[in-house]
């Protein structure tokens, strides 16, 4: 049952969330692809697998890879303009450099204060993206869904099967890896240009809020109750933030909106 929750899940979420960004668009995509549908699941194989307390404390620190995902972020958005490759390549390798920092700090930084500094830097992501690149023209979508499935699969494999190597700090960091920032972003760009992916990016950012509150959630309540009880909670919370963002943002954008309308 691990193995299988190990090769299917993960792959089937990423397959759901891709087609509705195909049908609803970017900012939609971005959204839901920041929903923990890969972490959470690699996260709940490392419980079954390497206990709660464990889980626990990787959870910290896949909250705090946050940080590391929003530079991920602001450098390919900084860089898009450059191409595909050039900015894939420029903004891995900002990530890598965040994820070493995080990992060679000397004092784990406490759960709140690490919720804090992450919700701290979603509120400023957005101002360092820069302007906005041309949107271009849409093109049908290259038939790419099983390479994202495939991606999302071996990264729940490579995580869950090391992450008793690598301890909870590292393999909680590295749960957070960019992979549907990498293939969801790439893919889009390469399809339809550079205000695409960057739109997607924005929503990516808007949708960390939940993130980092399903990874707070987990971290308190693993040590205390049982596994799934504690996913579940931990879901339904990030649930309630997740719509309430979306809610807010649609207020927020609201005026906007009636004030084109008008000067049309």
């Amino acid at each position: 049952m691990i193995f299988l929750l190990k090769l299917l899940l993960v792959p089937i979420l990423i397959a759901l969330v891709t087609l509705a960004g195909r049908r609803w668009g970017p900012g939609l995509a971005g959204w839901l692809s920041a929903f923990p549908i890969v972490s959470g699941p690699i996260l709940l194989v490392i419980s079954l697998e390497q206990g709660p307390a464990f889980a626990a404390s990787a959870a910290g620190n896949t909250l705090l890879a946050v940080l590391a995902i929003l530079v991920f972020s602001v450098a390919y958005a900084r860089c898009a303009h450059l191409g595909m490759p050039r900015a894939m390549v420029a903004a891995l390798l900002a990530y890598g450099v965040a994820v070493l920092v995080l990992q060679a700090q000397p004092v784990q930084l406490p759960l709140w204060a690490g919720f804090a500094a992450v919700v701290i830097a979603l509120l400023g992501a957005p101002r360092l993206f820069g302007p906005a690149p041309a949107p271009a023209a849409a093109v049908k979508p290259a038939n790419d869904l099983p390479w994202r499935m495939l991606a999302g699969a071996l990264l729940s494999l490579s995580v869950s099967y090391a992450a008793a190597s690598l301890g909870p700090r590292l393999s909680g960091l590295f749960a957070m890896f960019p992979v549907m920032s990498t293939v969801l972003v790439g893919f889009s760009h390469r399809a339809n240009g550079p205000g695409f992916a960057v739109a997607l990016l924005r929503g990516m950012v808007n949708g960390y809020y939940a993130f980092a509150v399903f990874c707070l959630v987990l971290s308190l309540l693993l040590g205390s109750q049982p596994i799934g009880l504690a996913f579940l909670l931990a879901t339904g919370a990030a649930l309630v933030v997740q719509l309430g963002v979306k809610w807010g943002m649609q207020r927020l954008c609201a005026p906007q909106r009636a004030g084109g309308q008008k000067a049309a």
